[in-house]
């Protein structure tokens, strides 16, 4: 594509529909591709972009707080379970990571006192991670710094754009977990 229309501070470039492109990924796909198309590869990189710049802002609310992206994924997830709690398993599959990232990240926010962890009153040998009342109250004070800057971040987005951008991720989303279980069944190793 031929590199049309102004630049803006981020670096970023708009093409001749003007469309934003990073053109620094973009060189960099064209390389690494060859004579191959770079769409997929440099929409791979604008979601990793995206992502990075919604983390930076989400996590700047919880600076000085002492919580990761993850643990604070994860106590937000407890906020909306607080009567039982949610279980390792549960926490983990909701989350889309492993049981053995929820467990680390649940032993931290144990030790702050932001969970704790409580017997499942249906299985006796499970327990349930729960958020604590400082917990809820370390919510309750993220709360608002994180509207403010979730609306900051998608200034000048439709809810039209937002529920579609919503769906896009989530397909890629789906695909991922589509092709890891074809992966898994079929034993394929995809650097084959």
């Amino acid at each position: 594509m031929k590199d049309v229309h102004k630049s803006d501070t981020s670096g970023f470039r708009r093409d001749h529909d003007d469309l934003l492109f990073d053109p620094r990924a973009r060189d960099a796909m064209a390389r690494f591709a060859g004579e191959e198309d770079t769409l997929a590869l440099e929409a791979a990189a604008a979601v990793r972009t995206a992502v990075h710049a919604i983390e930076r802002m989400r996590s700047h609310g919880a600076e000085g707080r002492g919580l990761s992206a993850g643990a604070l994924d994860i106590l937000i997830r407890l906020s909306a379970a607080v009567d039982d709690g949610i279980s390792i398993g549960e926490l983990a599959q909701s989350a889309g990571v492993s049981s053995r990232n929820v467990t680390g990240l649940v032993d931290t926010l144990e030790r702050d006192g932001l969970v704790r962890r409580v017997p499942d009153r249906n299985d006796r040998r499970s327990v349930r991670a729960q958020i604590t009342p400082a917990g809820l109250e370390w919510i309750e004070a993220f709360r608002r710094p994180t509207q403010v800057a979730m609306a900051a971040i998608f200034r000048g987005f439709t809810p039209a754009e937002l529920t579609q951008l919503r769906h896009l991720c989530l397909r890629l989303a789906d695909n991922h977990h589509r092709l890891t279980e074809h992966l898994n069944r079929t034993g394929a190793n995809p650097q084959a």
